[in-house]
This record gives structure tokens, C-alpha cells and sequence, in this order.
């Protein structure tokens, strides 16, 4: 039922973009403050039983000389098992939460901007259990059309993480960013977001690619791939962690 559910929801939002792109491209709204809050909650039965959650708040305030982003997220995966005696228990086997601010300063020339990025990541089973890190840089926007925006960023960093096998580790970064906006008709919405840290020891990246859908002026239901990877990582461990979603996202 899960796969089901899951397909179904899919074609629902590719099947919105296509009759969407008949329609004429909507320009895309920039306003004071623009934010989202976003929930996914898959439950299984029966031969396997679990509850996943996932969710997201996203702030963006734009000022006359300043661009900011608030970023929250969460998820968490829990199994329910039965052990030889018939006793009935719950083990997590995810668990991730992440928090993320940006400032970026807007520059004389239009869409350059001096940014200040920090971000803190929990993530009790993956390759580092803590990573946190810090970013300043020039922010630059390669494009602009009435229905799309490509912003690149590149600037030195300073990253702290505790790996999986309780080291801990620091040091000098390289971060560089690309971010995507598409408005592909006046109900339909492409991102796509990749941040790469380069570190003495490791590469840490993070990518996203969603499409979002309206149903109406306020919710959307959105489908998105991410990823998260890291190039050092234990010998347990994989270097690569993925999550498919879909989601309703409520924007205010």
C-alpha cells in the first residue's frame, strides 16, 4: 500500500505539471516574507509495520538591503517488530534533524550578494552524528526571466563534526552552491538546490529536486528526491543517504 500510495501521489503532481504547461508561465512572486511548512507521514501494517515522518519549515524574508533564509527540517523512521515471545517492540531506525540561517547582504550590482551561511545537522544514524559548519562568500545571479532564477555561490568555510565512531573532526572548507527556480505554469514549481564542502579529509554535499503542484492558493503537494553525502565515511557506513517524499506543503 505504501508503493501504491506513493505512485499514485507522484503521477498526481507530474500529471498537474503537464496540463499546468498549457497554461501561459507565472511569474515568480517575491514578497516580504514568503513561508512554507511541509508534512509527510507514511504508516505500514501487517506483515511490516513502521511509521516514517517528514517535515520542513521554510522562511524566506526579503528586505531592501538583505535576503534571509530559515531552514528546519526533520525525519524519523520507526519499526515495529515481534520477538520470538510475541512481545511487540518499537526500534528507530532514522532519525535527522538539521537547522540552517543565511543572511546575504545585496550588493550595488544587481543580484550579487555577500552571504553568511550556518547550519547544524543531528543525525543519530549517519555517517557523522553531528556536523556543523559555517560559510561566508559572494552570492551571484547567473540568470533571471519572468519563470526562472539561477543563483551560484562560492566562498571559504569552517566545518566541526563527530563521526560515527565518536571522532571528532574540524578544519578549513571550500563551499560552493547552485540553486534552480522554475516556474513551469501557474501551478506548477521546479527546484533545484546542490551544496558541495570541500574539507581537508572529506567532500560533504547536499541536493534536492522537487516539484510542487497547487491545490490551491495556499497548499501544494510536492515530490523530491534528496540526498546527502559524505566521501570519508566509516567502513559500516555508506557514503550516500537518499529520501524520496511526497508531502503537502502549506504556504503563508
Amino acid at each position: 500500500m505504501t508503493i501504491r500510495f506513493a505512485t499514485t501521489a507522484t503521477t498526481f503532481a507530474l500529471a498537474a505539471c503537464l496540463h499546468g504547461a498549457a497554461l501561459a508561465a507565472d511569474v515568480i512572486e517575491e514578497r516580504t516574507w514568503n513561508t512554507s511548512a511541509e508534512l509527510g507521514a507514511i504508516t505500514t501494517s501487517g506483515n511490516t509495520s513502521g511509521t516514517s515522518v517528514t517535515g520542513k519549515i521554510d522562511a524566506r524574508q526579503e528586505l531592501e538591503d538583505w535576503s534571509n533564509q530559515y531552514i528546519l527540517t526533520g525525519f524519523f523512521k520507526e519499526d515495529r517488530t515481534t520477538d520470538d515471545d510475541g512481545d511487540k517492540q518499537s526500534i528507530r531506525s532514522a532519525e535527522r534533524f538539521a537547522l540552517s540561517a543565511r543572511g546575504a547582504y545585496k550588493l550595488m550590482e544587481d543580484g550579487e550578494r555577500f552571504y553568511l551561511l550556518g547550519s547544524h545537522v543531528n543525525d543519530r544514524f549517519g555517517a557523522y552524528t553531528r556536523y556543523s559548519s559555517v560559510s561566508v562568500g559572494r552570492a551571484k545571479r547567473l540568470y533571471k526571466s519572468p519563470d526562472k532564477i539561477v543563483e551560484v555561490e562560492l566562498g571559504p568555510g569552517y566545518f566541526n563534526g563527530v563521526r560515527a565512531t565518536g571522532e571528532e573532526e574540524s578544519g578549513m572548507t571550500v563551499r560552493g552552491a547552485a540553486n534552480v527556480r522554475w516556474q513551469i505554469s501557474p501551478s506548477a514549481l521546479f527546484t533545484q538546490s546542490v551544496a558541495v564542502e570541500r574539507g581537508t579529509s572529506n567532500v560533504h554535499s547536499v541536493a534536492e529536486t522537487a516539484l510542487s503542484t497547487k491545490i490551491n492558493n495556499t497548499m501544494q503537494m510536492k515530490a523530491a528526491f534528496s540526498a546527502r553525502s559524505d566521501s570519508n565515511v566509516p567502513v559500516d557506513k555508506k557514503n550516500t543517504d537518499t529520501q524520496t517524499s511526497v508531502t503537502l506543503v502549506y504556504s503563508f
